[in-house]
């Protein structure tokens, strides 16, 4: 028996980067670059925050 595995794929952020650029360059939007390849750097800002509320649950956690 052997188990296979496979990547989960494009996934949402790679999909939406590329729907983005593809309709940047049709002209269909007229955004700035930084806005059409925002989903691909706006998950790291979410990571950060996430990370910092876990750390301040800890903190008033660990004081009680």
């Amino acid at each position: 028996m052997s188990k296979e595995t496979s990547s989960g794929g494009i996934g949402l952020t790679g999909m939406l980067t590329v729907l983005f650029v593809g309709l940047k360059l049709m002209h269909y939007i007229d955004w700035s670059w930084w806005w059409v390849l925002s989903p691909l750097w706006l998950p790291l800002p979410v990571l950060f925050v996430v990370f910092f509320l876990i750390l301040l649950v800890k903190a008033v956690v660990g004081e009680s």
